[in-house]
């Protein structure tokens, strides 16, 4: 099970998510998704590659690699567990602040600690990648990933330079059209949240 205690390693995946308190929305209107996409890019990319992310109304998913802290871009000072924690804290400490103030409300904005699982093999990383991709289409915001502007997809089948690491994606489901095809499938995502353990 994923746990918010998990320390988040150097060279490591891990499966990062969480949601609304009281499942309320963490976005309103596509000026959130961007401000949030650009805290990420400032705090996150520094100590993390990302590999699949959605955003969601009311919840998140980001399948990312924790760099080695040589890689770490501009980052001074704490040990490296506590420098990535704080990366992260950063984030969604900016972004609530952020969102209350746009909203006028108070208090926090995200459920509890974010959760975090560790991922040990390639058949877990391209189930993932697969439930990130079809979690609009679960949720009925589309019928397609391709159709969802906040995750991952689009830029994966892009030629567009990007921060995502889609290379390495791409070399998990052997080639674009490969990845294209298993995501033309339907997708029972309850049975993927199961075997993920989500």
């Amino acid at each position: 099970m994923p746990n918010p205690k998990t320390p988040l390693e150097p060279g490591n995946f891990y499966h990062i998510y969480n949601r609304g308190i009281n499942s309320c929305d963490l976005f309103r209107e596509t000026g959130n998704y961007e401000h949030f996409l650009g805290l990420y890019d400032k705090y996150i990319s520094p100590v993390a590659e990302t590999f699949a992310w959605v955003l969601m109304k009311n919840h998140f998913h980001l399948l990312v690699r924790i760099k080695n802290p040589e890689g770490f871009e501009n980052l001074q000072g704490l040990n490296t567990e506590k420098r990535i924690n704080q990366q992260f804290s950063n984030l969604f400490n900016a972004y609530t602040k952020a969102f209350n103030k746009r909203y006028n409300r108070t208090g926090s904005l995200l459920e509890h600690t974010f959760r975090r699982k560790l991922i040990s093999n390639e058949t877990y990383l391209k189930q993932l990648i697969l439930y990130i991709h079809n979690n609009p289409v679960h949720h009925k915001f589309c019928e397609h990933p391709i159709e969802y502007p906040w995750s991952s997809y689009q830029t994966c089948v892009s030629m567009k330079p990007t921060r995502l690491k889609r290379d390495a994606v791409m070399g998990w489901f052997d080639n674009q059209a490969n990845f294209k095809y298993w995501h033309d499938q339907k997708i029972e995502i309850e049975q993927i949240e199961n075997w993920l353990e989500i």
